[in-house]
């Protein structure tokens, strides 16, 4: 079933020539969508399409159903778990990095205030760095074991790096500004039910 349903992956201007016509589920936390997402775009994050497999499921049998994320690798680990459950899906390549890049527009919500909404790549980037210098000053200043927690944050980051995961992210995902509220996933489901 799942190489018979393996998601698609679109470039730019193939997504934005049907943009009115596609669903588009972003699949990035609530503070990056925030930040700057497709036009017309929906939020799930990726850790709660599980939750949203009735709706996508609904979704996609009306009509093509594209993922997005930062850079794209989000957005394929979504089309893949759709996939393991037969349903038919695509992802934008280069996610909206690669949307920008190419010059279209991101929309941003009136009330946002984008210097608060960090990405997901910079959010890891800020804590694995900050963490590895705290092990580094700890072990200087109190005991040289502090050093294993630098350690182990770059063996983190090779990991992540070779298997293309990245677990501080899903830690970080957690955290209460990259949440989901629950009235933002009711409203996301409504919207898919009345395409």
């Amino acid at each position: 079933m799942t190489s018979a349903h393996a998601p698609v992956t679109l470039r730019t201007d193939q997504v934005r020539t049907r943009l009115t016509e596609l669903t588009v589920i972003d699949v990035r936390t609530p503070g990056e969508y925030a930040s700057g997402h497709l036009p017309g775009a929906l939020n799930i994050p990726l850790d709660r399409i599980r939750h949203a497999l009735p709706e996508l499921r609904h979704a996609a049998g009306r009509g093509d159903v594209v993922f997005v994320c930062a850079s794209g690798a989000r957005s394929e680990n979504a089309g893949r778990l759709l996939a393991e459950q037969g349903v038919r899906t695509a992802t934008l390549a280069g996610g909206t990095g690669a949307w920008a890049a190419a010059g279209h527009d991101l929309e941003r919500p009136a009330t946002c205030d984008t210097r608060a909404g960090w990405s997901m790549e910079r959010q890891v980037r800020f804590t694995a760095g900050a963490l590895v210098l705290a092990g580094i000053a700890l072990g200087l200043l109190v005991h040289p074991a502090f050093q294993i927690l630098s350690a182990g944050i770059a063996g983190g980051l090779v990991f992540s790096a070779l298997t293309d995961t990245c677990g501080m992210a899903a830690v970080l995902g957690r955290l209460p500004h990259n949440r989901p509220r629950a009235a933002d996933l009711d409203a996301v489901f409504a919207a898919l039910r009345s395409r």
